[in-house]
């Protein structure tokens, strides 16, 4: 199956969140208080996605207030957090809006993302994900996680679906 034909197959977009929608890094103040830079166009893009009708959300390794903010400034449908088993919580959430795996698209960059991705009906891998992951993907993206790397996965998708032109006529 080629990428326009997994495209255009696609209802739930899944991503993790540390390399994916940020650059990787986690700035934390004398305080203990994290901030994490976040891509204008990532948060566009989910907004573009929803606006196509098209359910969104992060499963991550890590627990944080400023993803949990992030999420719901951008009407996540899926928000979980601390999540070690990311193919289970992907399978439930797949079963939780009765969904089907070659529906799913997740996007990681390290190893604990492999399993999610190997699941998804399209498996994405960020530009510098590990090499593992970038091998199991079925697409690796041409930007770096933080960069707007969830911009393009979503640009690709709705192009495959040809619904990308009818959705950037609002503008």
């Amino acid at each position: 199956m080629n990428l326009d034909q997994r495209c255009q197959k696609i209802e739930l977009l899944l991503t993790d969140v540390d390399g994916v929608l940020t650059d990787g890094g986690v700035i934390l103040n004398n305080d203990g208080v994290e901030s994490k830079q976040f891509h204008i166009r990532d948060g566009l893009g989910f907004k573009l996605w929803q606006q196509a009708g098209f359910k969104c959300g992060l499963i991550t390794g890590r627990n944080s207030q400023v993803v949990r903010l992030r999420a719901q400034e951008l009407g996540m449908d899926v928000v979980r957090q601390g999540i070690r088993d990311k193919t289970t919580v992907a399978q439930e959430v797949l079963d939780q809006f009765n969904y089907q795996p070659e529906q799913l698209a997740f996007v990681g960059d390290d190893l604990i993302d492999l399993g999610p991705i190997r699941l998804a009906g399209l498996g994405i891998a960020v530009a510098d994900a590990v090499d593992e992951v970038k091998a199991a993907a079925d697409y690796v993206t041409k930007t770096p996680g933080g960069k707007g790397a969830i911009r393009e996965v979503i640009e690709v998708i709705l192009k495959a679906k040809k619904v990308w032109n009818d959705i950037i006529q609002t503008f």
